[in-house]
């Protein structure tokens, strides 16, 4: 078994198969193959994706063992499969057309003393923020131009202000110092990556044997996926490769790109509920009482409307395993606000060190922050399970873009990278025929001795599908 020297593969593995609590002995069971130089930048990117992938595949492995009642099967971790995956939405192809990943208006922008990011990929965030500038409804070029004038009068964080009051989203970009010292900067700090704790003394409900090939060690598991974006479908996407029945409940009046669904649909079903309505709550309510796993994706607090708080599915539905993902954390004054990977690299100071030496604003290789953070929350949910067959009661996982922002600042060891290089995705990549076209898609880097390789089905039409679990 080849393991990773000098490229953080094993470091990032192990601060992270701590957090989730498993046993350290386990991480024994990874290799890795040489590392090619994938997702190159300043900061240990490549260490973050190598690290997320490694310890989802090993829950997943973990959970076959229980199963099976044979030992944690092999895991290995594939640079490739891991760059490759990392940038799904670039790579996907819909009969040959790339989508647009993102609007006019959701870009970097100079202020009076620095610089912002606004994000307005959605229609009725774009509305909002023109509607906080004061600014009407204009086509995208003179959007731009009317925006980049307002921006350049005013500082960077009356910006953030005022957009957010409106109910857009902006954030002013700050250096790791500048977020260190601020509110929010410390009340992530003194949170550790992600927590897995324990929410009632429901009954263990073991899962059943597992058998066949390949190995589904989430096989007879249902997932109510109330996620959005990339973060929240890239773990559900993955519980749906490892054999889960995975159902996508969004509200109607949120729109949603079926691109974006056509990335991270796959393995999954979609279907579309009004809570506000009386007979959606009463069909939610029926498939809330049959889930195993609840993942939800919205601001802290947003879905305790509708008798969502894991303390109140603890207590309709005990045993059950809730994993919530927010972009701030459950905590400090942004604990309310929206965000979005690009705006979390901008607050938390990762644009500032993967910028330019005059001062301009840089980027990650990949929505790094989305897509590791959606192994981890997918590696949290498998080990939940593992756990809740072992000794029974239900789990909450809690985990946050800016949690995971934090670690690879500050946290994930630094070690030298491998040269960066171009490589070919293609081994990487598959075509499947959908209900919306030809998809070319990346393959999923989770891998284990006997697991899947591909997802059952590709993606189909969002919001397409019955509100109903698949018979058991």
């Amino acid at each position: 078994m080849t393991h990773a020297t000098g490229n953080g593969g094993a470091d990032g593995t192990a601060q992270a198969w701590a957090a989730l609590g498993g046993d350290p002995a386990l991480t024994g069971r990874i290799s890795y193959g040489e590392p090619i130089g994938v997702l190159p930048a300043r900061l240990p990117v490549a260490a973050l994706a190598r690290a997320t992938v490694a310890v989802c595949s090993l829950a997943a492995a973990e959970l076959a063992a229980q199963r099976t009642g044979s030992p944690v099967p092999g895991v290995r971790v594939d640079d490739g499969a891991v760059g490759t995956a990392f940038l799904s939405e670039r790579h996907l192809l819909v009969d040959g057309r790339a989508p647009v990943s993102f609007a006019p208006l959701s870009r970097f922008w100079r202020t009076r003393d620095g610089w912002v990011r606004t994000h307005a990929n959605y229609p009725h965030h774009r509305t909002r923020l023109l509607a906080a500038l004061g600014l009407p409804e204009l086509d995208d070029e003179r959007a731009v131009a009317a925006v980049g004038a307002e921006f350049a009068g005013r500082r960077a964080e009356d910006i953030e202000t005022v957009v957010y009051e409106a109910g857009g989203l902006a954030v002013a970009a700050r250096t790791p110092g500048e977020w260190a010292a601020h509110e929010q900067g410390r009340a992530v700090a003194a949170h550790p990556l992600l927590t897995l704790a324990r929410t009632d003394d429901g009954p263990g409900r073991p899962l059943g044997p597992l058998s066949g090939s390949p190995l589904l060690p989430a096989a007879g598991v249902r997932v109510l996926d109330l996620t959005r974006v990339i973060a929240g479908p890239v773990a559900t996407r993955t519980l749906a490769l490892l054999g889960a029945d995975v159902l996508r409940i969004d509200a109607p009046q949120l729109p949603e790109s079926q691109d974006a669904h056509s990335d991270t649909g796959s393995g999954k079903r979609s279907a579309v509920l009004d809570l506000r309505a009386r007979a959606d709550r009463a069909t939610f309510e029926e498939l809330l009482a049959q889930a195993d796993v609840v993942v939800t994706g919205y601001r802290p607090g947003a879905l305790d409307p509708f008798g969502l708080a894991p303390e109140a599915i603890a207590a309709r539905r005990p045993g059950a395993v809730v994993a919530q993902l927010s972009a701030w954390g459950q905590y400090g004054p942004w604990v309310h606000r929206r965000g979005f990977d690009s705006l979390v690299q901008v607050a938390t100071g990762i644009a500032a060190v993967e910028g330019t030496s005059d001062g301009r604003l840089g980027a990650l290789p990949a929505q790094a922050l989305d897509h590791g953070t959606g192994y981890l929350l997918a590696a949290a949910v498998l080990r939940a399970l593992t756990e809740r067959g072992r000794d029974g009661g239900g789990r909450v996982a809690r985990l946050a873009l800016a949690q995971t922002a934090k670690w690879l600042v500050h946290d994930l060891p630094r070690q030298p990278a491998a040269p960066a290089g171009p490589y070919d995705p293609a081994p990487w990549l598959a075509e499947a025929d959908s209900p919306v076209g030809r998809l070319r898609h990346a393959l999923p880097p989770v891998a284990f001795t006997s697991g899947p390789t591909n997802w059952a089905r590709p993606a189909g039409r969002w919001g397409a599908d019955s509100p109903k679990w698949l018979p058991a």
